[in-house]
């Protein structure tokens, strides 16, 4: 059988890498989708030492224009996408009334509108072939109501929404569209968050029942379920990976 083709936006680094790296495992042709494309030439290497196939893509989520670059240079080498993982994400924590326009506009770019712009370009060529999974990635910040976390926290709300409504709208085309909301995870973005919000990682930990931060590859399992064949019944849905944090 044909291998199916996945598109996986800020896969160069942290979870997105983990993800491509497991659905790598899992027989897929992984397009590495990145605003860095170092990092995402490093990820396809790690893939291709495990004997698998991937292409490294730039890809500013944020640039409409830009992200349908990068799906034409995927289509042109794979002929089609058929998983979408909408990995991309970035966030800079704060209280609300100390943030300014500037950052709220880059986390929605980013974090919403990223994940718009890529379904809005990938999702016709899924209809075309007759077959889609995507999978969309939130945050338990926007069921929690986390604090610092505000614009992030409602932009992260907004790609929940999406997803439902998406979900709604495709399947009439048979493809299903889900949702993964991790908890605090252990990657280079909380790194940066510590780096000027001392004690934010002892105080997350304390609040998880698990006590410890979410590993990338903890979300890369809930990730690789949904776009597996065990999922094809299953669409419009969040599921929270965040080690009892959120429980719903």
């Amino acid at each position: 059988m044909e291998k199916r083709v996945a598109f996986i936006t800020g896969a160069g680094s942290g979870i997105g890498r983990e993800i491509a790296k497991l659905l790598a495992l899992r027989s897929m042709k992984i397009i590495v989708a990145d605003i860095n494309i170092e990092n995402a030439e490093e990820t396809v290497a790690m893939i291709q030492q495990n004997e698998g196939e991937a292409m490294a893509v730039h890809c500013d989520v944020s640039s409409l224009d830009r992200v349908k670059t990068a799906v034409e240079e995927s289509i042109s080498m794979y002929n089609k996408v058929d998983v979408l993982v909408n990995n991309a994400g970035w966030d800079k924590v704060e209280p609300f009334l100390k943030s300014e326009p500037d950052t709220w506009k880059r986390i929605v770019d980013i974090n919403l509108m990223g994940q718009v712009h890529t379904c809005k370009e990938i999702l016709p060529h899924m209809i075309d072939n007759g077959y889609g999974k995507v999978v969309n990635i939130a945050s338990d910040a926007a069921r929690v109501g986390s604090s610092g976390e505000a614009v992030y926290s409602a932009a992260k709300g907004g790609v929940m929404a999406f997803t439902k409504t998406l979900a709604r709208e495709m399947a009439r085309h048979k493809i299903n569209v889900n949702c993964v909301a991790p908890g605090p995870s252990n990657t280079p973005l909380i790194e940066e968050i510590g780096s000027y919000n001392e004690g934010l990682v002892g105080a997350l930990e304390k609040a998880i029942p698990f006590r410890r931060l979410a590993q990338p590859d903890d979300i890369a399992g809930a990730v690789a379920y949904f776009v597996s064949d065990e999922a094809d019944y299953v669409t419009g849905q969040t599921l929270s990976v965040s080690g009892g944090l959120t429980m719903v």
